[in-house]
Parts: structure tokens; C-alpha cells; sequence
């Protein structure tokens, strides 16, 4: 059993295209837009993806409150968090950190919804 993907709703789909793949660094891998006129957009990685779900004919009613975050696994917490304020300026909840218990360095940023976004680099 494996997780495959997380389905987000999302009010601007170029907005979140340019915090994912532009900003963050994720790969768009495929897309299609279903009968009811829903653009699903699906970013990733190696392992999972993000389902980002607009709709161009209403902005949902998102409640990005209802989720903690997601995680996303960076090579360098400080580079990411860097470029991301270079090109979108996201919230910053927590600047980059790092966890010597756990042998890891995070931060946490929101997303152009509000979606928290955690960036875990693994420490050597």
C-alpha cells in the first residue's frame, strides 16, 4: 500500500503553479480537466502528488484551517525558504529551524490559499 496523491481545493491555479513548481521546485506531471469543467492539476515528486482542483467558474470556499499541513522533503530548508520570498513572499508561520533530536531542519510557510507547508530537510 502506498499514498498516492492529496487533493487540494485551490482558488487561483496559476498561483499555486508558480508557489509549487516555480518557487518551491516540484514537477507538474500531468493534468485534465473533467466533465463538470474542474481543472485538476497534479504536482509531486518521486513518491506523491498534489491534486490542485479548480474550478474557473467559482472560487470554492476553502478552509485551509481544517488541515495542520504538508510536508515536502527539500535538500536545502534555507535555499527554499529564500527563493519562495524571493518570487511569492508566502506567510512565514516558522523560519527555517533546526531539530537536532531528530537530525532534521524545517520551516513552515502558507501557500497562496493558506495551506501550510512544511519543509523538511534531513541533516547528515
Amino acid at each position: 500500500m502506498d499514498v498516492i496523491h492529496t487533493a487540494l481545493l485551490v482558488s487561483d491555479i496559476e498561483r499555486t503553479r508558480e508557489f509549487y513548481v516555480d518557487a518551491l521546485g516540484l514537477t507538474e506531471n500531468w493534468s485534465f480537466t473533467g466533465d463538470d469543467g474542474v481543472e485538476n492539476v497534479y504536482i509531486g515528486g518521486d513518491n506523491a502528488e498534489f491534486q490542485f482542483k479548480y474550478d474557473p467558474e467559482g472560487s470554492p470556499d476553502i478552509d485551509s484551517g481544517t488541515m495542520a499541513h504538508v510536508a515536502v522533503g527539500v535538500e536545502s530548508t534555507d535555499e527554499i525558504v529564500e527563493r519562495l520570498v524571493e518570487r511569492v513572499d508566502p506567510p512565514i508561520q516558522r523560519p527555517p529551524t533546526t531539530m537536532d533530536d531528530l537530525g532534521l531542519r524545517v520551516a513552515f510557510v502558507e501557500d497562496p490559499d493558506g495551506y501550510v507547508v512544511e519543509l523538511v530537510e534531513e541533516l547528515e
